[in-house]
């Protein structure tokens, strides 16, 4: 089930919402929890178990390092000592997760390579043929990470390890951020998991949220999703530099309004229900080099790599040779983590190179250029690795990026027949709202005052009435819509 469905949007949040507002103390956090496993359940059936085990295992962790159930958990100091239960259950929680999610989201990964390379070396394979292939549970990348941050901030002394079961189950499996993020962190959900606090003001603010990120997915996402995959599906010689280029753009658009829209509607869910969540993303199109859109793209798994993976390396603390390997070490298994091809690992290896170039002589060169040709460079690049990042196989991305810049010839499918009206409105309306241009105007109507000030108010409700009306209209037809990160 997608927040941008009927069913969800009809059916089971309504029912979702209206018994957890009216439900008091534990009952509602209970309440949530059911709403939040029928959610998962609908759309994983067998496969839940993998979540509730990953549950388990870290909350049971999480007491062990505090100090085992019989005591009262109390935070521990950070950077004090450990003892050696405490580091036994800590690599428990870890060995765990990684497992879990190693196997379920890279076991067929490894089968398919190593027949590729039994092949190769004409070696019987045959065996491996027969093997069953492993189903991969929706969003195991997201709710592994967040469950396993818990016992690692447990064992770091940067939270209470939590003895309520029922707290911490619903911590993991909220069904705003439970398959596609943002990957909320327990830090930041510790005070708010055993008092959630919603009232008229966050759920007129959750609504609003929703609704505008409904309108990103529906109306952008969707809209430019049929032209991504048809480019993208037609045999790179058979297109013109131009026709790959509109594929590319589409695919851009579509993944940015794909993912930043369902992390809206996640947060505004979130506040509906009283929670504040982490803002994913900070207008990412308006960076002027790499490493500043890796500070505003899908901001909770970078800070997650930051917190987790590249301070524990050594982060910049360490020789610039270092350093430079630890962000190749992240941006490998950032690659890693968003998809299991070859390619998906290039998009992360090819950002990781050129945050590192930026560290040095190329980040110098950029200060040397105005914005407009530092915002022409980022533009460059990010498109290039999303070349690797929606292709299969290195091949592919090798031979769409030469039709892309004219090494190859042209071919059949022209660009004129995929510029449409519909396209290029909606590629001007994606452009707008790439930018900062809805906070000005919402800042501005803020600072009017008397009736004009009611003027504006009433006409932003009436256009947020009118895109839920527009994204109904739109989902009651059946027009596609697919959802990119549903595959991590």
């Amino acid at each position: 089930m997608v927040f941008s469905s009927i069913a969800f949007l009809f059916l089971f949040l309504p029912l979702a919402l209206g018994g957890y507002l009216l439900l008091r103390g534990p009952f509602r956090l209970l309440y949530l929890l059911l709403s939040s496993l029928f959610f998962y359940f609908f759309g994983e059936q067998n496969l839940i178990w993998v979540m509730l085990l990953s549950i388990a295992i870290d909350y049971t962790a999480g007491l062990m390092i505090a100090g085992g159930f019989r005591v009262s958990p109390e935070r521990l100091e950070p950077g004090g000592s450990r003892n050696r239960r405490q580091r036994i259950w800590l690599g428990i929680s870890i060995a765990i997760n990684l497992g879990l999610l190693v196997y379920f989201k890279y076991f067929n990964f490894f089968v398919d390579n190593t027949i590729d390379v039994l092949q190769a070396f004409g070696m019987h394979h045959h065996a491996l043929n027969g093997l069953t292939r492993v189903v991969l549970p929706l969003g195991i990348s997201f709710y592994t990470f967040q469950s396993m941050s818990y016992t690692i901030d447990v064992y770091r002394g940067a939270v209470t390890a939590n003895r309520n079961l029922l707290a911490f189950a619903t911590y993991v499996t909220m069904f705003p951020q439970l398959v596609a993020g943002p990957i909320v962190r327990y830090r930041d959900m510790e005070q708010q998991i055993t008092r959630p606090a919603p009232s008229m003001e966050r759920f007129g603010a959750g609504i609003q949220r929703f609704v505008a990120g409904l309108a990103k997915k529906v109306l952008i996402a969707n809209a430019m999703a049929p032209v991504a995959d048809h480019i993208f599906s037609l045999p790179p010689s058979s297109l013109s530099t131009g026709t790959a280029w509109i594929g590319l753009l589409a695919f851009a658009v579509q993944v940015y309004f794909d993912f930043s829209g369902y992390s809206c509607m996640a947060i505004g869910l979130g506040k509906m229900l009283g929670f504040d969540f982490q803002e994913n993303f900070n207008y990412p199109h308006v960076s002027r080099s790499i490493t500043e859109y890796w500070t505003r793209w899908h901001i909770s798994l970078t800070s997650w790599f930051r917190d987790y993976l590249y301070i524990p390396l050594g982060g910049s603390r360490i020789s610039p040779m270092r350093t430079n390997l630890n962000i190749m070490i992240v941006f490998f298994v950032s690659g890693l983590w968003h998809g299991t091809q070859w390619s998906n690992i290039l998009f992360g290896v090819f950002n990781g190179l050129f945050l590192v170039l930026e560290r040095g002589w190329l980040g110098r060169l950029l200060q040397r250029f105005p914005n407009a040709l530092r915002h022409l460079y980022f533009h460059l690049v990010i498109l290039v690795s999303y070349v690797f990042f929606r292709t299969s196989t290195p091949a592919e991305s090798l031979s769409y990026l030469s039709t892309l810049f004219g090494l190859q010839s042209a071919g059949a499918y022209t660009a004129i027949a995929f510029l449409t009206t519909p396209f290029v409105l909606t590629f001007i309306m994606a452009t707008c709202f790439a930018l900062p241009v809805v906070p000005r105007v919402l800042a501005w109507g803020k600072r009017l005052t008397d009736r004009p000030r009611l003027v504006f108010q009433a006409v932003y409700l009436l256009t947020l009435i009118a895109a839920f009306v527009l994204c109904t209209a739109d989902l009651l037809s059946g027009t596609y819509n697919p959802f990119i990160y549903f595959r991590f």
